[in-house]
């Protein structure tokens, strides 16, 4: 039986012509014929000429680095050819913003668009497989139908990992097919050198992938017909509406005014508008209002496209209360494995939750954000520094309203989405005190316990999502040294 999201698909909007999205007008998911009768058959490019295609269209990765297509995929070539090596191709559709759900739409609703750029990529490289990483839900069973649907020669292999933000940092997702803990590796390694099994890896986000088979169907001229001539194509956006629930993806033209596409969406720049996720940066209302979809306007208005997601604040909500409860949770979900993480993003979202009571100053906040600038293990430091550091640039009235009455009093509060895996779940907590290293816990609990090296768990304090509180308590009712609790959520 063939996968149908029903009232789980996700709403899709176009400004122009349907590309990414086409065939999506009148079905809630294309199946293996539908997605032929729309898309066609992928061609079997040659290295140079997949290369030369991406190039000319000026391919980049849409998972938040914007990294050239073209650039990783010469650096796979030379990886492998100076090792005399095979190569991997990877799929990041993990999605770990917990606002980002474009790559969840791609999954559910054309997950053959994304499997074809794959396999156009596997097919140039000589790879024997495609590996796809998830996270648990529609998405997954969607893409393994999909598999199931298709008539190939490559193997393909889906890997899950854990809800949750670091996990789909791309070094995670490597980690975690290498059958690692999906945490950044804390060391800089290029997939392309180094990745799956040791070897060169080709990886990329779910939309790039789309992109690329879409590049490879209508030919580099139709591609870059439409958008800007110096960022030709369309872009997937994860546009949520205050009030509205589920987001709405729009895809649209490189170029167009932001406030055309929140209009096409029924809202408005409101108190500001959040780009590029919980890594990204908030824009005023007036910022957002005259900024242009792409690279190059985002980056004259002190933000970045990122992942592609747009979040607007509506006039009832708190941009630093919002902001707060935010940075708290990206503090909850460090890798603890290094100090800029560790301590310094708990005391960032310290200063600043002082900053919404209206009992601390910008300042704090600036040196706060500087703990850990260029010396993280990954950038989870970084692009949380700058997100709060683009709070205090957006919002100064909001600022100065919080010190003078301590808050605005909002109507309309914890808008901004946060995983439930970390924020509002409930804890378990481990004494090392008594812990012995049975590692009887990662048995029972594998979802929530890795082990290090030495067979010890690896986190003293563990998230427990609802959907495995009954394996937490298990763990707890059976540690043999008795070193492990339940310590009850409680509200973010």
């Amino acid at each position: 039986m063939i996968f149908e999201p029903g009232e789980e698909a996700l709403t899709v909007r176009n400004i122009g012509p349907a590309r990414i999205t086409s065939g999506l007008e009148t079905r809630t998911r294309l199946g293996i014929l539908e997605h032929r009768a729309v898309h066609g058959t992928p061609p079997q490019l040659p290295p140079d000429d997949l290369m030369a295609l991406a190039g000319v269209a000026d391919l980049r990765g849409r998972g938040g680095a914007g990294f050239p297509f073209a650039r990783k995929y010469a650096a796979v070539l030379r990886s492998a050819h100076r090792r005399q090596s095979p190569v991997r191709v990877v799929v990041n559709a993990t999605e770990g913003e917990p606002a980002a759900r474009k790559d969840e739409m791609l999954l559910t609703r054309a997950p053959h668009l994304v499997l074809d750029g794959a396999e156009l990529a596997a097919w140039s490289l000589n790879a024997p497989e495609v590996i796809v990483g998830v996270a648990d839900g529609p998405g997954e069973r969607s893409l393994l139908e999909a598999i199931d649907e298709r008539d190939s020669d490559l193997a393909f292999h889906v890997v899950r990992v854990p809800e949750r933000f670091i996990s789909g940092e791309g070094g995670a997702l490597v980690r975690a097919i290498n059958g690692q803990v999906p945490i950044p590796p804390g060391r800089k390694v290029r997939a392309a050198d180094s990745g799956v099994g040791g070897v060169p890896t080709l990886l990329s986000n779910a939309e790039t992938y789309a992109q690329l088979a879409l590049i490879a169907q209508l030919g580099a001229d139709l591609y870059t017909a439409v958008g800007i001539p110096t960022e030709p194509g369309t872009v997937l956006l994860t546009v949520s509406v205050p009030g509205n629930g589920d987001p709405t993806i729009v895809e649209t033209p490189t170029g167009v005014l932001l406030r055309d596409v929140l209009e096409l969406c029924g809202t408005t720049a409101g108190r500001g508008v959040l780009i590029g996720g919980y890594h990204g940066a908030w824009l005023s209302a007036d910022a957002a209002n005259t900024v242009r979809v792409s690279r190059a306007g985002m980056k004259a208005a002190g933000a970045a496209l990122g992942a592609g997601i747009v979040a607007p604040l509506s006039e009832d909500a708190c941009p630093l209360e919002e902001t707060a409860r935010v940075l708290h949770y990206m503090a909850g979900e460090s890798a603890d494995q290094c100090g800029p993480c560790f301590r310094g993003l708990p005391e960032l979202a310290r200063t600043f939750s002082e900053l919404a009571a209206g009992e601390g100053e910008p300042e704090a906040v600036l040196k706060a954000a500087l703990i850990g600038e260029g010396r993280g293990a990954c950038s989870h430091p970084d692009g949380t520094a700058r997100f709060a550091r683009s709070a205090l640039a957006a919002f100064p009235d909001e600022i100065a309203i919080h010190a003078a009455a301590g808050s605005c009093n909002p109507r309309t509060k914890k808008v901004l989405p946060l995983s439930t895996v970390t924020t509002g779940a409930s804890k378990m907590l481990l004494d090392w005190s008594r812990c012995d290293g049975h590692g009887l816990c990662s048995v029972l609990a594998p979802d929530l316990v890795q082990l290090d090296g030495n067979g010890y768990p690896q986190k003293t304090v563990m998230a427990v999502p609802e959907k495995f509180r009954d394996t937490a308590e298990k763990a707890v009712e059976m540690c043999p040294a008795l070193a492990l609790r339940i310590d009850e959520a409680t509200a973010p």
